[in-house]
Order: C-alpha cells, then sequence, then structure tokens
C-alpha cells in the first residue's frame, strides 16, 4: 500500500477509535491501540507498516517522552513527600518482581522476564485521574498521593527501561554490569543537568532572535533529538534522553508555549502513528497458545499494584481503607508499559507475538480500574 494512503488510513483510525474510546469513559490511547489491532495483521491486515511508518512511529515515542518531561512539575517532584515516594518505590518493587518470576516461571529466558517485569512498572494516572475528579476525590490526601507517586514511579519505570536496554546491548545480565550500568545513568543525568540546563536556556534564547515562524519550537525539538542521540551513545535508551530533554526545557520562560506547541504537533502525527503501531505489531493471534500467561501476567499487574502501594501507603501511615484505594488508583498501565513493550521489540528481546501479553494486560488494567476505584471509595 502506498505510504501516504497508509499515513491516513492509520490517523483516521486513530482519531475515531481514539474518540469512541472516551466517549465510553476510557483513555483515547486505549482505542487507538485496539484500533491498531483491527487494521494490522492480527485482523483485517490492511496495512503493511513499512520503514517509513515505523521512523515516524519511532519520532512517536521519543515526542511522548519529551511532553512527559515537558509536563513534569519539577517542583512538585522535589516536594512530592516521603509518603508518595515509598508508595511508588514499593509499587515499582513488587510488580517488576512479581512479573519477572512469573515470567521465568513460564518458561522465557532471564532478559525477556526483566522486560516482563518492567512493563508492569509505570502507573498511568490519566484514567484514574479523571475517575478521581468525576467523583470530587482528586484534592483528598488519597488523589494527591497517587498523583505525586504516580510521577514518581513514571521516572523509575524509565530508569528501569535505561537499565533493561543496556542489559540488553551487552547481551548478558549480571549483577557486576549493573554498577556500571546505574553509573552510566547517573553520569547522563548529572552532566546532562549541570552542563545542559544552562545551555538549553541559552540555546532558546538565542532561538527567540531568529525572526521565522515557530523558531522556538523548532529549537525545542533539536534539543530533544540531540539529548535522544547523546542517551543512545552512552548506551541507554533514546527515550531516557528526550524525556531529560523535556526536563531542563519546562524550566526555561515561554515552556508552556513550547508545550502546547509539541503536543500540537506530536498529537496531530506522531504519537497517534506510535499507538496505533503497538496494535499493529500485535499478534493476537498467538493468544490462543500464551492466553492463560497473558491473563496471569495480567492479575499479577493489578495485584502487584495492590499489595506494593498499599503497603507502602501503609508504612506510610494511611488507613487499611486509604492504602487499599491508593493501590487500585495505581492499577492502570498504558503509555510507559506499552513504551517498554516497543523497546524490548525493537531491541530483540521481544517478539510481535510478546507483544500481546502486555497489550492484554493494559487492556485488563484499564477495564476494570473505574469499577474497582468507585468501589473502594464507596467503602471509605
Amino acid at each position: 500500500m502506498e505510504v501516504f494512503l497508509e499515513l491516513a488510513i492509520i490517523l483516521v483510525i486513530a482519531k475515531i477509535f481514539g474518540y469512541l474510546s472516551v466517549r465510553l469513559g476510557f483513555p483515547a490511547a486505549l482505542g487507538q491501540l485496539l484500533g491498531g489491532v483491527i487494521i494490522g495483521p492480527s485482523l483485517l491486515d490492511v496495512v503493511e507498516y513499512g520503514s517509513e511508518v515505523r521512523l515516524l512511529s519511532e519520532l512517536g515515542v521519543v515526542m511522548l517522552l519529551f511532553l512527559a518531561g515537558l509536563e513534569t512539575d519539577v517542583e512538585e517532584f522535589k516536594h512530592v513527600g516521603l509518603s508518595a515516594f515509598i508508595v511508588a518505590v514499593m509499587g515499582v518493587f513488587v510488580p517488576f518482581l512479581l512479573g519477572y518470576l512469573v515470567s521465568v516461571l513460564h518458561g522465557y529466558g532471564s532478559l525477556k522476564a526483566l522486560f516482563f517485569g518492567g512493563v508492569l512498572t509505570a502507573t498511568s494516572v490519566g484514567l484514574t485521574t479523571s475517575i478521581l475528579m468525576d467523583m470530587k476525590k482528586l484534592r483528598t490526601k488519597v488523589g494527591t498521593t497517587i498523583l505525586a507517586a504516580a510521577i514518581v514511579d513514571d521516572v523509575l519505570g524509565i530508569v528501569i527501561l535505561t537499565l533493561l536496554v543496556a542489559m540488553s546491548s551487552r547481551g548478558k545480565v549480571e549483577v557486576e554490569d549493573i554498577e556500571i550500568i546505574l553509573l552510566e545513568v547517573a553520569i547522563f543525568f548529572i552532566l546532562g543537568i549541570l552542563i545542559g540546563h544552562p545551555l538549553v536556556k541559552e540555546v532558546l534564547t538565542l532561538s527567540e532572535r531568529i525572526t521565522l515562524p515557530e523558531t522556538v519550537t523548532t529549537f525545542a525539538i533539536v534539543i530533544m533529538l540531540i539529548f535522544a542521540y547523546l542517551a543512545e551513545k552512552f548506551q541507554l535508551a533514546g527515550i531516557t534522553g528526550a524525556y531529560l530533554a523535556g526536563l531542563l526545557v519546562s524550566m526555561t520562560e515561554g515552556s508552556r508555549k513550547i508545550t502546547d506547541k509539541i503536543m500540537t504537533i506530536g498529537y496531530s502525527l506522531f504519537i497517534p502513528i506510535f499507538l496505533v503501531s503497538i496494535g499493529i505489531e500485535t499478534d493476537i493471534r498467538v493468544l490462543t497458545h500464551a492466553g492463560v500467561f497473558a491473563l496471569v501476567y495480567s492479575l499479577i499487574a493489578v495485584v502487584g499494584k495492590i499489595i506494593g502501594c498499599g503497603f507502602g501507603a501503609l508504612v506510610a501511615r494511611f488507613k487499611p481503607i486509604e492504602a487499599i484505594q491508593v493501590g487500585i488508583g495505581m492499577i492502570p498501565r498504558m503509555e510507559v508499559a506499552l513504551i517498554i513493550a516497543n523497546v524490548g521489540l525493537k531491541e530483540g528481546i521481544l517478539t510481535r507475538g510478546d507483544l500481546a501479553v502486555p497489550v492484554t494486560m493494559v487492556v485488563i488494567t484499564t477495564l476494570i480500574t473505574p469499577f474497582l476505584l468507585k468501589w473502594a471509595f464507596s467503602k471509605g
């Protein structure tokens, strides 16, 4: 199929299925993912998904993480409080460990099992936020903790992804390598912040002197691409660099305007292509073989967050019912989970068939969270 027609179909599917998903009370990304499954080889097989579209998809995931950095409240991140940090750490550690163990027991190798564990780490708090807003619970102690912890576990999820990609590039998983990888991550972030912060600020200031349309936005994208390139030179994930670039740009004047422009560019073209491509690359036909594991994996995703985050909340002296509410609020997975799975596919660790497992988990955790949250708050 001609690439222009292919792109047109993907974008139409992204917006129509995204809209239908929102109308049903779910995130747009869920509908876009399912739309990709429908037009992909699993069902209708109307999209060939060539190298041109794949490149745009890869730009979409980089831009998505750049936006995540832009929209991170750095001051809030500094002052999330000990309770939110404990909730986030436990909510990452427990699902990661359970995901790894259940994958090993199923017969997967260590590196693939680590990727499956990594997929379970980061929360997609968008769905929870909308539900809490509807119930007028967003500004409560529980609601604030969920939002703050989600910021922390997103960052932890990205760090875990960085470690997994570095391990993948070395072709082995050994404890001795972890220290080197962590050192590389630390050096990249320290140099990125110490040198990058003033440099990014200066570049954006100078770009304002070039009197051409959208010059500042262009240079913001240049910064994103350069940081993604540098991250890969450090044998880290390119999206880690994009996230750091977003954080640095968010600390400059006029960042709100840049964010609005990047959102327009990203969500009109690149990000929908990425989300639909996840569905296209997912071969749901393998669920006839991996169906039981996909369901067990999804159960682990739910239980892991309730136990991990709930225990963290109890340690932070929340009431038992509040701890359950926090745990349930952290259940949904979406963008970061799909990003980790997609990177695993790109690195050759996961297969197209393997993608069906995290996609099933994303669908299940997204569908059950509204019902569980409403039940939990009715008990409180």
